[in-house]
């Protein structure tokens, strides 16, 4: 299935990876040991660092097979962040989505709400999924507050279950059906 190499919102503009942004983009990943970003991003999981030429050597393989499950957020072409999406049960069209913005200078803006907007009307476009979902963590208001905007609602909560910071936060499943989307398009 051939994807579009850009989807464009009203703020910013989502991109299929290309080999010449991987250098960009494995910076804004990886320049840091102990990045901003990774701690609103399920901070209780270490980022695990990738030495460049093995990260190049990866997404270009993708690259050259067709990758499409993650597209680079781009605001007047610059990397600010990236859209992802994953098969939690593929043969019954299980899909979840995420997202990762890496510059805050472009939290709290609608960045993220417009890059999701767009990945969620192509993801719907793309497949014949009945619903599509994110899980998150209590610790980040940004991101409920983000599936809220989208029409998500509340699926699931298992409380106490992710410890940072010696501090034990929920996890949180939102999810959008089909239908719902639709309604809210009109």
């Amino acid at each position: 299935m051939q994807t579009p190499d850009l989807l464009s919102g009203e703020q910013v503009i989502l991109c299929k990876v290309k080999k010449q942004d991987l250098d960009t983009w494995w910076e804004l990943i990886h320049n840091d040991e102990h990045p901003e970003w990774k701690k609103w991003d399920a901070p209780y999981y270490p980022l695990r660092q990738v030495p460049l030429d093995k990260f190049k050597e990866q997404m270009s393989n993708l690259i050259d097979q067709g990758y499409d499950r993650k597209y680079l957020i781009k605001v007047d072409d610059e990397i600010i962040g990236m859209v992802t999406y994953y098969w939690e049960h593929e043969s019954s069209q299980w899909l979840e989505i995420g997202i990762v913005i890496y510059l805050p200078e472009y939290w709290n803006g609608g960045y993220g709400t417009d890059a999701l907007k767009i990945w969620i009307a192509h993801l719907f476009e793309t497949f014949p999924i009945p619903r599509i979902g994110f899980t998150t963590w209590s610790g980040n208001s940004r991101m409920l507050m983000v599936g809220k905007k989208l029409g998500m609602v509340e699926e699931a909560r298992i409380r106490k279950c992710r410890l940072y910071n010696g501090k034990y936060y929920d996890s949180i499943k939102m999810g959008l059906l089909r239908e719902e989307w639709e309604a809210l398009q009109q």
